[in-house]
């Protein structure tokens, strides 16, 4: 039993190797690839995974709900603003410098929305921010914008700068840019209520 974790874990490790390596192109990424860079027969990847496309997905799936679960609040905040502000950055801050496993996750959870999908989890995580200044009735939409708004921006990158003026090559403007949507998101809510 323990093996089998073992070698699963380590199908998993070089198959997150090459997303990255291929620029999350997973189409170029063969299982006769894996297996032959993680030294294990092909047979291995299908009795753990089923096919290519499963493993691959529980790869991204793996490192993208890290991020947010990850996160550590080494800081005091003291509003629920500043907290999801802080954690939202850092996911941000993450989409970019990962690229290739963030826009296979984007893409993968806009195909197949389920609420156990990346995007789901980071929307779940986000509500863990937000303890006493938005309602537990309006979390789930106010992290679903939040969570949408950053998908589409990172997607959209190129066209977010001729429209909006953020260049997210550069960290503060990421850090402007969620700042702004969190402020706006805060403002719509307060004068919901």
């Amino acid at each position: 039993m323990e093996k089998n974790i073992n070698v699963k874990n380590h199908i998993i490790e070089v198959t997150t190797e090459l997303i990255e390596q291929y620029n999350g192109n997973t189409k170029d990424i063969t299982a006769r690839m894996i297996a032959e860079k993680a030294d294990v027969g092909l047979g291995l990847i299908n009795y753990h995974f089923g096919s290519k496309e499963s493993l691959i997905t529980e790869c991204v799936q793996r490192i993208i709900g890290k991020v947010v679960t990850e996160f550590q609040m080494t800081e005091q905040y003291e509003t629920d603003k500043e907290r999801l502000t802080a954690c939202s950055t850092y996911v941000f801050n993450f989409l970019f410098e990962h690229p290739a496993i963030s826009r296979v996750s984007i893409l993968g959870d806009l195909q197949n929305y389920t609420k156990n999908c990346n995007s789901a989890l980071t929307q779940q995580g986000f509500s863990l921010s937000l303890k006493k200044e938005i309602s537990n009735k309006d979390k789930p939409i106010f992290t679903f914008i939040l969570t949408a708004a950053m998908q589409a921006a990172f997607l959209g990158s190129e066209t977010v700068k001729q429209l909006l003026g953020y260049d997210f090559t550069k960290t503060e403007d990421r850090a402007a840019y969620i700042s702004k949507l969190v402020t706006i998101l805060f403002e719509g809510m307060v004068h919901n209520e």
